[in-house]
């Protein structure tokens, strides 16, 4: 949408949503405050999220945290990048990995 004039280089670059996720090794290996008393990973099929089963859901999903570009083109982005996700979604299978870590205080 930069090639095509519809968003401002300087916003694409200003772009940032932080997020870290550790793998479960990495969260065991963390220092020494807290013991794990429980560690899990779970799978979630994107095709799942939703009603469609395509790219809509999981685009709603991520407009939520990237209403960033402003609301004069956050309608088109968004239709764009659920086309994505609806191409991606039907040439392989794709999932969220969430670890759930429940953590005790060491005294």
């Amino acid at each position: 949408m930069v090639s095509e004039g519809a968003i401002e280089e300087e916003k694409l670059h200003s772009f940032n949503i932080p997020q870290y996720t550790p793998s479960p090794a990495e969260v065991r290996r963390s220092e020494g405050s807290f013991a794990i008393s429980r560690l899990e990973t779970s799978e979630i099929r994107w095709a799942d999220c939703g009603s469609s089963g395509g790219g809509e859901d999981v685009a709603k999903c991520m407009r939520s945290v990237a209403e960033h570009f402003g609301e004069t083109i956050i309608d088109e982005l968004f239709k764009k990048y659920e086309r994505c996700l609806t191409d991606c979604m039907s040439e392989e299978e794709m999932k969220f990995i969430n670890v759930t870590v429940s953590l005790i205080r060491r005294g």
